[in-house]
Parts: C-alpha cells; sequence; structure tokens
C-alpha cells in the first residue's frame, strides 16, 4: 500500500503541468525576454545592441509618450464613467420584482461585447466618413446640417466616438457583473430595512451600494487594466497612427508603432514597461481609494 500511495502521488504534477508549461512558455518568458530587450537597441534584424538605461532616459523625455498617457486616461475616464454608472442602474431596475423579461434584456445589453473591437472600429470609421457615411446623410436629410461634417478630422469627435465604442461595448457586460453583485446581496438586509422604514432610495444608497464594494472595485480595475491597453479602436477608426492631431495616440498604439512599424523593439519594450507601471501605480490608487471606509459609510 505505502509503494502505491508513494507511486501515485505523482499524478498530481502531471495533470498540472500543462498549465505552468504554458505560463512559463508564452507569459514568464515573454515577460523576461521583454525586459532584457528594453535594455537594448534592436530593430528586430541585426544584432542586439546593449544600451543601457538609455532607453528609459528617453521614455522619461518622451512628449509624445506623456501625449499618449493624456490620450489613454481621457479616452477611459470619459467611457468608464458613464459605463458604471449606467450599468448600476439598470442592474438595479433588472432586479426589481416586477420587470418581466430582464434576462433578455442583459443578453441583448452583452451583445456588444461579443463583436470584435476591430471589426466595430472599422464599422464606424464607415458610418462617420465626411463623404459618404450614413451619419451624415441622415442629419441632413432631416435638415440638421446643411453640409457634411467630417467628424474624424476632429480631435474632439475622435475621442468621443472612442469612448463611446468602449462604452457601448462594454456596459452590457458591467451590467451582468453588477447584477450578479446585487443578487449575492442577501434578502433579510432589504427585508431589515423595510420593517426599519426605509424606501428604495435609501436602501440603494445606505445597502446596495455600500454592500456592491468589492464588485465595484473588481469592475473597476479590470476596467482600468483593459482601458490603459486600449489598441483595436484607435488602431482602426482612423488612420493607425492616433490622428487627427494625435488626439487617439494611446500608449499600447505607440507602442506598437514604435516596434512593428519604427522597427525599434528596444524603445517599444521601455514603453510596455512604462505601461506596466503606470497601471500598477493606478491600480493600487483605486483599490485604496474604493477600499475607504468613509467612502460609503
Amino acid at each position: 500500500m505505502k509503494r502505491l500511495k508513494i507511486k501515485t502521488e505523482g499524478y498530481g504534477y502531471f495533470f498540472i503541468a500543462p498549465y505552468f508549461i504554458t505560463f512559463l512558455v508564452l507569459q514568464l518568458y515573454p515577460i523576461l525576454y521583454t525586459f532584457f530587450i528594453s535594455f537594448t537597441k534592436w530593430d528586430g534584424m541585426t544584432k542586439m545592441t546593449f544600451v543601457g538605461l538609455e532607453n528609459y532616459n528617453r521614455l522619461i523625455r518622451d512628449d509624445v509618450f506623456y501625449k499618449t498617457i493624456g490620450n489613454t486616461w481621457i479616452i477611459w475616464i470619459a467611457n468608464v464613467i458613464p459605463q458604471m454608472v449606467l450599468a448600476v442602474l439598470l442592474a438595479v431596475v433588472l432586479n426589481y420584482k416586477k420587470i418581466k423579461g430582464s434576462d433578455f434584456f442583459k443578453s441583448i445589453f452583452y451583445l456588444p461585447n461579443l463583436v470584435t473591437a476591430t471589426s466595430i472600429g472599422v464599422l464606424f470609421s464607415v458610418i462617420l466618413d465626411w463623404q459618404t457615411g450614413s451619419l451624415n446623410r441622415i442629419l441632413i436629410a432631416i435638415g440638421i446640417l446643411k453640409q457634411p461634417v467630417n467628424w474624424l478630422n476632429s480631435p474632439f469627435y475622435t475621442r468621443g466616438t472612442t469612448s463611446l465604442i468602449q462604452w457601448w461595448m462594454w456596459f452590457g457586460y458591467s451590467t451582468i457583473i453588477f447584477d450578479a453583485g446585487i443578487k449575492a446581496i442577501s434578502n433579510d438586509i432589504y427585508e431589515a430595512a423595510i420593517v426599519d422604514g426605509a424606501n428604495r432610495r435609501q436602501t440603494f444608497w445606505k445597502i446596495t451600494l455600500p454592500l456592491l464594494r468589492p464588485t465595484v472595485l473588481y469592475s473597476t480595475i479590470t476596467s482600468l487594466i483593459g482601458g490603459m491597453q486600449i489598441f483595436d479602436i484607435p488602431m482602426t477608426l482612423t488612420d493607425g497612427l492616433g490622428n487627427p492631431q494625435q488626439s487617439i495616440l494611446t500608449m499600447v498604439l505607440y507602442l506598437y508603432n514604435t516596434s512593428f512599424k519604427r522597427n525599434n523593439y528596444g524603445y517599444g519594450a521601455a514603453i510596455s514597461y512604462g505601461l506596466f507601471v503606470i497601471i500598477l501605480i493606478a491600480s493600487i490608487i483605486l483599490f485604496k481609494f474604493i477600499n475607504r471606509k468613509s467612502l460609503y459609510d
């Protein structure tokens, strides 16, 4: 029996081995290799040249990189605030007992999330085309516009469109997350509040919202991580360079153009680690802020 036990104990390692092999080969190794490349000058073809901290010194002084940080934050904030607010309100409404067909509505809201971001970017670029786009044609037909507007030639409208697309794609997903968070709250708490004379507005502010804090934290942090890495929409919406006036040149788009269009892999790797540091610091700050006891209490 001892020998059989010793022999079968090793089977567990066999079953978890695929995960660790995949993690080491496809995640850990690229992370470490990218960190090594960030200390080199390399065009992807010729021999690497070790340059030490030169790429990071350049990154600190790079005005374009700072502009991409601002662009990324503006696009993310402009979509995440209305996204969260609407998602919470929809989740509360859909959990109201008199609402029928709530599952159907949640499915409809989630549909945009199933479409690839690249496809949506191409779709909106066609809709907003100033010569043949359907938006201009509709607005002119109903008399709102007298002549076509070049929407994608305006930094304001281009950023707004990018944020609108992000909001439209993800508010359904956030609604489902908050819906699950509300369902996890015990009905006993609401019944006790009703017995004490609380109305729906008071139960929302004093019970629902405070007890949704872990869900808000999860949704905000994941949205931050995804929002800081936005690439598909800015890449396909205009010329792939973040124009007009580099208004939608995000950090990842700048990384992509530096590495794969200009063949500067060393500096591109440094940009990726700059992005990592920004996401890490922002995530810690948001975690501390959302978990403050005084936030809801």
